[in-house]
């Protein structure tokens, strides 16, 4: 009776789904049913990774005007992670996601594109998983679960450095940190065309494919393939809502006027919504970006150009809701949802620079028409920037690429079929390196030593496991130390005490300290007012950093 009301309350969502013509003609996805039963001895996994997704984007994190009702279904009736942390940016999430530990030890110290001179060729550096540690995919395929990813790999180019060589059994990845979302158009110049691997070989994008679509398709094939005979591991890592901003036009046209009242209205809207999902309790001070400008002080066409390009962001979640909804009705389908546990997460903040001033993408946003009309089509090329950013970053302060709330705590959860209670709500911090641990605990599968002959850094994340019995439950100790650097720019929480160090604008160049408990915005730094906790907060740093082998860029880094 349970398997029936849940498969009922997708029946919905799916039904959407069909209806939609956006995303182009009907997947396989669609295809019969297993013919054998799925393995029920050990839990499957399912990992989904978005890129880019501000924390209140989706309904359960305090949205409402993007359709995610597959998605929020999934969070509500597991457990949301209120303090989950990643890395900055992408590569550095997904190389903690899968290792378990920091990616300073786990090869991606820093972006690979971005590596500084002193950073070449170092431990850690490497810019793609490293011998010193072992995937969770490598180890849970030895113990006999069929693994399968599709998406965005970005942890290595080359063919010993993919998902395949990193345990994937079947893998379709885009292996850049980005590219177009409806052909292989790559991030920059001087890597104009994306690149493709379909396990072992190089692959081309199918023409006129959608990405979202895509990527849950080939997952679904793959998971059809092995039709039940192990458990298995699947990771799908959406691109979407990575720029550049594309979306169907359907989809863009069910957004149009939404985002009318502008940036300002949206992020009280937001705010709103988190404390109605209880998530944010009281007032939020909040401290704007560099460059931040009231809605009100822009004319009527910037206007319709910023607001348009919050329409095709949202279409571009819409189309991850509805591809989730697929992907789930198809777990039901086969019976093996029943037994699979769903981890959710974005890979850092929301994408909020100002690349159309960035150096890196000099000479090449010209190639694109992105006219008001084309926004979001194939020959487009667009970012949200700074302002929108700030509004689905609340009450973060700053986005992607920073070591502020707004830029490394995003929205997750955890769900497994009849463990949480509706609506359940984890407040304690946890972090991205605790995601592999907690797969692993519960599949009884043992970390090892060493791998392949070579000796394998511990794990530094814990299982997640406990929160689906007791929400509430504590996984790191109370004075446990979460340590960060990406760019030079540099944090540690540690209890209600968390200290930032980034340059200007951003920041004072200095250690600055804020209390989370009472100013989760960041906004009030009390460091002249607690010398002796910055002086302890900035020693335990220097400990992280001595324990996990930070080199610190030597000039500017970043972007």
């Amino acid at each position: 009776m349970c398997r029936l009301l849940r498969h009922l309350a997708w029946v919905g969502a799916v039904f959407a789904l069909l209806n939609v013509s956006a995303c182009g003609e009907l997947s396989r996805t669609s295809a019969p049913e297993p013919s054998q039963p799925v393995a029920q001895q050990r839990p499957n996994f399912l990992i989904v990774v978005v890129d880019d997704l501000g924390f209140t984007d989706l309904g359960a994190f305090g949205g409402g005007e993007i359709e995610t009702a597959a998605i929020d279904r999934l969070a509500l009736e597991g457990v949301r992670l209120k303090s989950f942390y990643t890395a900055p940016t992408c590569s550095p999430t997904r190389a903690a996601l899968l290792s378990g530990n920091d990616p300073h030890i786990a090869g991606l110290g820093n972006m690979a594109e971005l590596l500084n001179d002193n950073q070449r060729n170092q431990p850690g550096y490497e810019g793609y998983l490293n011998q010193r540690v072992v995937s969770v995919a490598s180890l849970l395929r030895d113990a006999g679960y069929f693994t399968a990813m599709t998406g965005k790999w970005h942890l290595g180019l080359e063919e010993d450095q993919s998902p395949a060589a990193q345990g994937f059994t079947r893998s379709f990845a885009l292996l850049h940190g980005g590219a177009g979302h409806f052909d292989d158009t790559g991030l920059l110049e001087r890597a104009p065309r994306a690149l493709y691997r379909e396990d072992r070989k190089l692959a081309e994008w199918p023409k006129g494919r959608y990405s979202s679509d895509l990527y849950t398709e080939r997952l679904i094939d793959y998971l059809q393939e092995n039709n039940g005979k192990q458990p298995f591991f699947a990771y799908l890592a959406f691109s979407a809502v990575h720029w550049p901003l594309q979306a169907p036009d359907e989809l863009i046209r069910k957004y149009r006027g939404r985002y009318d009242a502008g940036w300002d209205v949206l992020r009280e809207q937001r705010l709103e919504g988190l404390r109605q999902a209880g998530l944010l309790t009281g007032q939020v001070d909040f401290t704007p970006p560099p460059g931040y400008r009231p809605w009100s002080s822009l004319n009527r066409e910037q206007q319709r150009i910023e607001a348009r390009k919050m329409e095709v962001y949202a279409a571009m979640l819409d189309s991850i809701n509805q591809n989730m909804a697929r992907l789930v009705d198809y777990l039901e389908r086969s019976g093996a949802l029943d037994n699979t546990v769903i981890v959710f997460l974005s890979d850092n903040g929301a994408e909020g620079t100002p690349l159309e001033k960035s150096p890196l993408l000099e000479g090449w946003l010209e190639r694109f028409d992105n006219s008001l009309e084309n926004m979001g089509r194939v020959n487009s090329y667009i970012f949200y920037g700074p302002n929108w950013a700030h509004a689905t970053t609340a009450p973060g302060k700053y986005y992607k690429s920073h070591v502020t709330e707004g830029g490394m705590r995003v929205p997750a959860f955890i769900w497994q079929a009849d463990r949480a209670s509706q609506g359940a709500i984890a407040a304690a911090p946890v972090t991205v390196m605790d995601v592999a641990p907690t797969l692993l605990a519960m599949a009884n599968v043992e970390y090892p030593q060493e791998y392949l002959g070579n000796p394998v850094a511990p794990l530094r994340g814990l299982s997640l496991q406990p929160l689906l019995e007791q929400p509430s439950a504590r996984i790191h100790a109370d004075d446990a130390i979460f340590g960060v650097e990406l760019f030079g720019r540099r944090a540690l929480r540690r209890g209600q005490w968390k200290i930032t160090m980034e340059p200007p604008p951003f920041g004072t160049g200095n250690w600055e300290l804020y209390n989370l408990s009472s100013d989760r915005g960041e906004t009030r730094n009390v460091a002249a007012d607690h010398p002796d906790i910055v002086a302890r907060l900035a020693a335990d740093w220097q400990d992280y950093a001595d324990e996990v082998g930070v080199i610190l860029p030597e000039g500017l880094s970043g972007y």
